[in-house]
Formats: C-alpha cells, structure tokens, sequence
C-alpha cells in the first residue's frame, strides 16, 4: 500500500462545541460500517462529561482480577465495565436494559422523552452516588461472602455473570432503600443467590425479568415487604414440584455447564461435604492456591468412562451424565482410573466399613450398592438423590 498516496477521514470539531455536541458527534460517526456496542456508546459518554469516573470504573474492573488485599479482587467475578454501569443503572434507576444507561446519560427524561442539560447532570449526579455504592469495598465483600457460603466458591461455578449482577443490586436496594437488618438481608440474598443460580433465573430474558421485578418493588415499601416479595419469588422456583421432577430432568444432562449441576457443587459445599472415600471437605478444594500444577481435586466418572465402553456405551452424552459424575481427590482419582464400579468400591467399603459405606453414599447422592446396579437405573436413582441434597442445602440457608 502507498501510504503516501492513502486518505485518512478526518472529522474537525469546532472548539466551541460542547460535550453533547461531541457525544452526538461520536454515535453519528459510528452508527454505519462495524457498529461500536451499546457498551462503547455508555462508556465513551462516561469519559466524555467525566473522566474521573470513567477512570474509576476502569481501575475497579482491573483490581478485581489481580490478588491483593483492599481492592475489588474476587473469585467470583472478573468485572467488566459493563457489570458496573448495570449495576450503578439498576441500582440508582430501577432499570435493568442496558440501552437505557445510554439513554440517561444523555440527559433523557425517561417518562417525558425530553433530552436537556439539566436532566443529564442530574442523571449523572444520581449515576455517580449509585457507583460509589456499587464500588464500596465493604459492600462488594460483604456481597462477595454471601455469594461464597451460598456455596458458589468460585466463578467457574457460576453458569450467568448476571446472577452476580443483579443479586448485587437488590442487596444494595434492600440495604438502603428498604434498610433491611443486617442479618436479615444476609439470610435473603443468600438464599435468593442460591435459588437464581441454579434455576437460571438470570438466563435468557434477563432484562426483561428484572425490569419486571423493579416493576413489583414500586409496590414495596417497607424491609419486611421486600424480604417477604424475595421469599415468594423464591418460593413459586423452589417448590416440591421442582425437586421431585423439574430439577431431576435438569439434571438428566451431559452439559458441562449445566446450572443444575454447578447447584449440585454448590450444595455439596453448604453442606460441607467431604468427597467422595474421603474425610476433606470439597470445598477447601476451591480456596485460591489449593492447586499446584495438576488439580488436586477433579470431576471423576462413577461410572468409569472406559468401562462403559467396554459395556456397550460409546455415545459420549451417555457417558458423560452429570449424575456419572463426582469430585474425587487427585490420589483417590488415580487409584480408581479405569475400574469397574463393582471392583473399586469393594476396595473402599472394606476400608471405610459397612457405616462409612452407607454415610459416603448418603453425602454423595449415591444409591447404597450402586455398584451393582444397571447404568441407566443408577443415573435415574441418583438425579432424585442429588435434587435432594439440592434441597437439603437450601433448608440449611433457610434456618
């Protein structure tokens, strides 16, 4: 290419344009050929009618995803810009639809379609106050714990980046809008946390299920209100229906990133259940640094995977079940390879005693003489098995 020769577009903006000017500018600009995102659009009005802000967001999303003391790291979620404007949106103007971020900062008065001076400083006021909150250490840790001993200990668990988004939000409403108790917010969102993961509350339509809800809380107005509407919510999701079929059926699966099965994990953790033919707890396993080069805990076939080969299952959806599947230690993983279910558990329940047995099959969802059952019979028995330790766990957060 001969640059000498090449034309750069170039765009000259008179000096005494102002900063809506120049934002109306940039979405004229990039309204054709490879479309910036509503995302881009927010952020670069943020960076436009104040730096400081936008400065603030970007160093909070960087701090979360590098280990140190005082800052926004987490195990649960690396943040993005976009987390912070939704949360600060939704937090500050009971509004989930990213779009109307960008319709806000512009200085649009939502119910009149009015675009002015006035409306924008006044919506960037209010945008600026629910960041601050959003950003408040104290409030994301606290927030960060509850997501934690609801038994989701690390974001690989988590199936939707929205159910931290907007769990968070309705922590902060129901701390300073409703100014729900401590311990009572607590118990309510980390319940809510537990019951939105894994039914994938936050999945599919998700700004139009929360614009929904923001739509119910017009009608609340005091903290037992809003924890009752939270536990009712809950409720209709969490039901006997939902454990005895809906859950069973979801978990008749060989997604790897089923929510129903990362519900399971979080469940086994609430519960503080050691794995399987072993004394340590799982959820130890998932503390930032429990790990050197290999995992010292990994997902383990029950059914070993060449076994059902050998048996006739050479389909990879029925082999790769989520209820074939159970955490293992890394020694307790190498000792059982490739076995037969018979041969291994021999092996273990003589070491462990015919009540040590029965108590590893209790805390691991396994029907007592597994071994010995057909595979497609154990995988039915054990969905049932392992919607119950669901329940179970849900029951421990609810005393």
């Amino acid at each position: 290419m001969n640059l000498g020769i090449y034309s750069l577009p170039t765009l000259k903006i008179s000096s005494k344009a102002d900063e809506e000017d120049v934002a109306e500018i940039f979405v004229r600009v990039n309204s054709g050929g490879q479309n910036l995102t509503e995302k881009n659009f927010i952020e670069t009005l943020i960076a436009v009618y104040d730096n400081d802000v936008h400065a603030k967001i970007n160093r909070f999303c960087a701090e979360s995803r590098v280990p140190a003391n005082g800052t926004a790291f987490n195990q649960i979620l690396q943040v993005d810009p976009s987390h912070l404007i939704r949360m600060s949106v939704g937090v500050g103007f009971r509004r989930a639809r990213l779009r109307y971020a960008y319709l806000l900062l512009r200085g649009k008065n939502l119910k009149t379609g009015e675009i002015t001076q006035d409306v924008r400083e006044e919506n960037l006021r209010i945008f600026k106050e629910s960041l601050d909150m959003v950003t408040n250490l104290n409030n994301w840790h606290a927030f960060m714990n509850l997501f934690a001993s609801a038994g989701y200990l690390k974001g690989s668990l988590v199936a939707s980046s929205n159910a931290v988004v907007f769990s968070y939000v309705l922590y902060l409403i129901g701390k300073y809008e409703y100014k729900v108790s401590s311990v009572e917010l607590q118990k309510i969102i980390r319940k809510w946390i537990f019951m939105s993961t894994i039914t994938g509350f936050y999945t599919g339509s998700t700004e139009s299920e929360v614009e929904k809800q923001f739509a119910d809380l017009r009608d609340v107005h005091h903290a037992d209100e809003f924890v009752s509407y939270l536990n009712s919510v809950i409720g209709n999701r969490f039901t006997d229906d939902y454990f005895v079929y809906s859950l069973p059926a979801e978990l008749n699966s060989s997604s790897a990133n089923s929510p129903a099965w990362y519900g399971y994990i979080a469940a086994v953790n609430v519960l503080g259940t050691p794995m399987l033919f072993s004394t340590a707890p799982l959820s130890q396993y998932f503390v930032l640094g429990a790990n050197g080069d290999k995992n010292s805990v990994d997902k383990h076939h029950i059914f070993p995977k060449h076994y059902l080969e050998k048996i006739g299952y050479d389909n990879d959806r029925d082999r790769n079940q989520i209820a074939n599947f159970t955490y293992l230690d890394y020694t307790t993983n190498i000792d059982i390879s490739d076995e037969a279910p018979a041969e291994y558990v021999s092996r273990y329940r003589e070491k462990l005693g015919e009540e040590g047995y029965r108590l590893a099959c209790a805390q691991n969802a396994l029907p007592e003489n597994f071994e010995q059952l057909p595979y497609p019979e154990f995988l039915k028995q054990r969905r049932l098995l392992m919607a119950q330790i669901v329940k179970k766990a849900y029951n421990e957060l609810d005393k």
